[in-house]
């Protein structure tokens, strides 16, 4: 059994009572684990598994594929505030999506999930901003030996990877135009 503490980063239904749970850990990197029964009321999982959610985890290693089976998630931190407030909840899914996008899966990446917990940590603290997504990128770009400038990671990650994350352009004009959430208001006012 193998055991590490990890970051949610996305959740995908695999059947109708359990899930995927994707995980940045500390010691394995990107892994994928079901979550057999998550789904059901009664599960041994239930309010143990959400996005943003940083825990001890447990698993059993698979032999024939890249899905592990998840026995054991103890929330260390829920980072609650982050899943009430949808710029945020885009901006920490946006950091999630770009550091899928750099590593490869079963590869220990020990500063970057570091990067994360402490990204998230800030969205829970402080809220969202672009000045937060500059900063997280810069650090991605820094850690991966890409870059030490500033205002080169974004175009230098973008050449690496190929793209960025498609959401990032709708997510930096909705930090720069808060108030145009969900629309921008009508000429009489919301309705």
């Amino acid at each position: 059994m193998e055991q590490s503490q990890g970051i949610i980063t996305r959740l995908t239904k695999l059947t109708d009572t359990s899930l995927i749970v994707h995980w940045f850990t500390a010691d394995f990197g990107l892994i994928k684990t079901v979550a057999k029964g998550a789904r059901r009321p009664k599960s041994p999982f239930a309010g143990r598994l959400d996005l943003f959610f940083s825990a001890d985890i447990q698993w059993t290693r698979s032999r024939s594929s890249e899905l592990h089976a998840l026995r054991e998630s103890a929330p260390t931190d829920f980072r609650a505030a982050i899943r009430s407030d949808y710029h945020s909840t885009l901006l920490a899914a946006y950091f999630c999506r770009l550091l899928e996008a750099c590593v490869e899966p079963d590869h220990p990446e020990p500063e970057l999930h570091d990067l994360l917990r402490r990204a998230l940590d800030h969205i829970h603290a402080a809220g969202p901003s672009s000045k937060a997504l500059f900063h997280f990128e810069h650090e991605v770009a820094r850690l991966l030996g890409l870059t030490h400038h500033r205002s080169q990671a974004a175009g230098v990650l973008k050449q690496s990877l190929g793209a960025l994350p498609p959401q990032r352009e709708a997510l930096l004009n909705a930090l720069a135009n808060p108030s145009n959430f969900p629309f921008p208001d009508s000429p009489s006012g919301p309705t």
